[in-house]
């Protein structure tokens, strides 16, 4: 004799309930610009943090973005590369350092860390969208 689990219809399956999606309009309010690197050390006394500036195409120039990504890339490999920003998020003091953005990147399954990258045709300050 089959079980009611086992007979029971697969659309009857209530699909798991996600608490964190967001709004249409939460999204638009995310500013995700291209940026490029130009210059990149550690963080003296961190073993996570690198400390970096980035040409998110502003007149007031490039500004500083503080990235746990020190155990994946070297300060050198860095500069000169393009990445994606969320240049509207609010400033946050880390180590006495203000860190204005946060960097995309992505976890690959090795436990590696990947940089997510507009390409090199896509100049500093484009919005992504």
């Amino acid at each position: 004799m089959e079980s009611a689990q086992e007979t029971k219809p697969a659309e009857a399956v209530e699909p798991k309930v996600q608490d964190n999606l967001i709004t249409f309009d939460d999204f638009v309010k995310v500013e995700l610009k291209a940026a490029q690197i130009v210059e990149a050390e550690d963080l003296e006394g961190s073993e996570k943090l690198l400390k970096l500036k980035v040409d998110v195409g502003e007149p007031s120039g490039p500004r500083q973005i503080l990235a746990g990504i020190k155990k994946h890339f070297s300060p050198e490999e860095l500069i000169g590369r393009k990445i994606i920003v969320v240049a509207n998020l609010k400033p946050r003091k880390m180590m006495g350092h203000e860190s204005n953005g946060m960097l995309l990147a992505a976890n690959d399954p090795s436990g590696g860390l990947n940089l997510v990258f507009p390409g090199d045709a896509v100049q500093p300050g484009t919005r992504i969208s």
